[in-house]
């Protein structure tokens, strides 16, 4: 506990106090917000937020480093491989929306990476992951991920290796490189106003953080010692405490942060924030075995890029006409006038809710084995 517990209080201190710090550095350099100019875009007064520093994500990935490298060897818990599998995600695709971003300021314009580009990125840090994952067994035999399709826990029916090991190997990797590209691209999409994207994600990595403490709480450490009822209830997760104390690190840097991205922005995540979020939600729920749930815990970051494909078909399906005025939802609320401070808020209320639904679920499933 005094691992968890320092590792959220040294990034939380790292990022609320230091940030003044990084950002006159990101102003020296020039790091500030590329937006498009007002006769281009289509609600003009986010032309205001020009100049703003930018890349501000490298903050909380310095911070979240930082917190649960002190965290962890104070408490005499040093990293595990699972732990850094999740630093590795989030410092990975961090790096892919770094170039991104970069790319931006440096030619002043809002377009970086092309598309695919970013994809193929993104593709290139989910891969190690998935390869990695699969190995480096615990003692009673663990790896950090499963060839499992999970929900609370792995689904034994739906098994790749049922396929065989090639067609395993590669529908598994195909299915965490899903789950990484999915959530980094759905944060991107959530992140468009002041403070969204990081306070939405305070709910949901703080919910895996639980999810996290609740397996450890509850592990297979008897292993065959154990009756039939007690390894039924238990979870299988290799190294459930360590992923616990990186997810808490990472959602003490997070409120540090919001603390100077909350609306009014004074820095901005970018990409290379926005994308390092995405790769810390996609390993937690890989390495905890709840990937199917993660739709509900992380439903906020289902929301925006789900409108966007609705709009899309929407527009298709009947010829020109649009379903909403803008797309992603949070860019229609705006242009139906509401504050952008109210939208965010409100974001943050369903972020919450859809987060205790998937504990409470998640409690209610472990309930129905003891």
């Amino acid at each position: 506990m005094r691992s968890l517990l320092t590792a959220a209080a040294i990034s939380l201190a790292f990022t609320l106090f230091l940030t003044p710090v990084f950002l006159r550095l990101f102003r020296k350099w020039g790091w500030g917000q590329v937006i498009r100019t007002p006769e281009d875009i289509h609600n003009p007064s986010h032309g205001a937020k020009r100049g703003t520093p930018t890349m501000g994500g490298t903050i909380f990935i310095v911070g979240t480093i930082v917190g649960y490298l002190v965290g962890g060897y104070t408490g005499n818990n040093p990293p595990t491989i699972s732990g850094l599998l999740v630093l590795w995600m989030m410092v990975g695709f961090g790096v892919v929306g770094f170039i991104d971003d970069f790319m931006k300021v440096r030619r002043q314009r809002s377009l970086g990476l092309t598309g695919w580009r970013k994809i193929v990125g993104q593709v290139l840090v989910a891969v190690p992951f998935a390869v990695t994952a699969l190995n480096f067994p615990s003692p009673m035999g663990q790896t950090p991920a499963s060839p499992y399709v999970s929900l609370f826990r792995d689904i034994p029916v739906l098994s790749f290796m049922a396929l065989g090991a090639v067609a395993g190997w590669i529908l598994y990797t195909l299915w965490i490189t899903f789950i990484g590209v999915a959530f980094s691209n759905g944060v991107n999409v959530t992140d468009g106003l002041d403070g969204l994207a990081a306070g939405a994600s305070i709910f949901v990595v703080g919910a895996y953080s639980l999810i996290a403490f609740w397996q450890f709480n509850q592990a297979c450490w008897g292993g065959e010692t154990l009756n039939d009822a007690v390894r039924d209830a238990c979870y299988q997760t290799r190294d459930p405490f360590d992923l616990a104390i990186v997810s808490a690190s990472f959602v003490g840097a997070m409120l540090g942060f919001l603390w100077w991205n909350a609306p009014k922005a004074k820095v901005f995540m970018g990409d290379v924030g926005s994308m390092a979020i995405g790769g810390v939600i996609a390993a937690m729920c890989i390495l905890t075995r709840t990937e199917l749930l993660s739709v509900l815990v992380a439903g906020v970051y289902v929301i925006a890029p789900g409108s966007v494909v609705l709009q899309r078909l929407y527009f298709k399906l009947t010829r020109g006409k649009r379903l909403f005025l803008m797309s992603p939802l949070h860019h229609h609320l705006e242009m139906r006038g509401w504050p952008e401070i109210t939208i965010v808020v409100r974001m943050w209320i369903i972020a919450g809710m859809l987060a205790i639904a998937g504990i409470g679920l998640f409690y209610v499933e472990w309930l129905t084995r003891t």
